[in-house]
């Protein structure tokens, strides 16, 4: 943050991206690799839609391919040992599970990926050919590794050109101090409670018990996630960014479409 505020113009876009890559790398240098490569699909396909735009039937099947191997990866690195030990359990087989450890934030920068190809053939947005800015779009540390999801569209402008303020900073720090309580203070410590109801059977604690466990599962769940989605929305306007809301108080919904249209906004957008 000291150095993006000492740098100006759009340097201090390159040092996002920078400290993007350096944050992700944290968790795990060899899943680098994977998020770079994304980025890159990414970006190819997007100057290829944009550049074929005209000859609809060629774009639609280079979105369509783009989107493949979008959600290739995701499948592969989520959901490959969990459908091989179903096929093992459903047909008695023998298929050798791969131990595969999944990248951290995998879902949502595959996500982001294919929004942006989307948008650009939608027209909703215009095709970026600095690589570099289609990396710090996918890659962008804030809500890189759990939400909320920015479509390119509502962000492409924001890249571009955006205006840091005192006020935008001041009310950053504010929504980061929440979601850190939400998370650190409420999600954490009932999330003690959980682990200690959870391993227990039902006919060994009472109904009381159960029901609190049920009750603390579903506060922390809210706090933990929404939490997470402060922290990242705080961060964004810390660097003048404006990031979606992502939870729009889920629990007084009064039916399972609100509270679908509540909980996690950006990704049933």
């Amino acid at each position: 943050m000291l150095f993006y505020y000492l740098c100006q113009g759009k340097i201090r876009n390159y040092i996002l991206l920078l400290a993007s890559i350096f944050f992700y790398a944290w968790g795990g240098v060899n899943y680098v690799p994977i998020l770079l490569i994304s980025i890159l699909i990414n970006y190819t396909f997007g100057i290829l839609i944009f550049k074929f735009n005209k000859k609809s039937n060629l774009s639609k099947l280079l979105l369509i391919i783009g989107v493949i191997l979008n959600l290739s990866i995701l499948f592969y690195y989520k959901y490959y040992d969990f459908t091989i030990n179903n096929i093992n359990n459903i047909f008695n087989s023998n298929f050798q599970l791969k131990q595969i450890v999944m990248p951290i934030g995998i879902s949502f920068f595959t996500f982001q990926g294919m929004s942006y190809i989307i948008d650009i053939y939608r027209g909703v947005a215009t095709v970026n050919k600095n690589p570099f800015l289609v990396a710090l779009y996918i890659s962008l540390f804030p809500q890189l590794v759990a939400g909320p999801i920015v479509k390119y569209k509502d962000i492409d402008s924001q890249i571009r050109n955006r205006k840091e303020t005192l006020k935008k900073f001041s009310y950053g720090i504010e929504r980061f101090i929440i979601g850190l309580a939400k998370k650190v203070i409420i999600a954490d410590i009932l999330a003690d409670f959980i682990a200690w109801v959870i391993p227990y059977s039902y006919n060994v604690i009472d109904t009381p018990t159960a029901w609190l466990g049920i009750i603390c599962y579903t506060l922390q769940i809210f706090f933990d996630f929404s939490g997470y989605s402060d922290m990242a929305i705080g961060l964004g306007y810390m660097f003048g960014f404006k990031f979606m809301e992502n939870f729009n108080y889920p629990y007084i919904s009064k039916s399972i479409t609100e509270f679908w249209r509540r909980w996690h906004i950006s990704l049933s957008t």
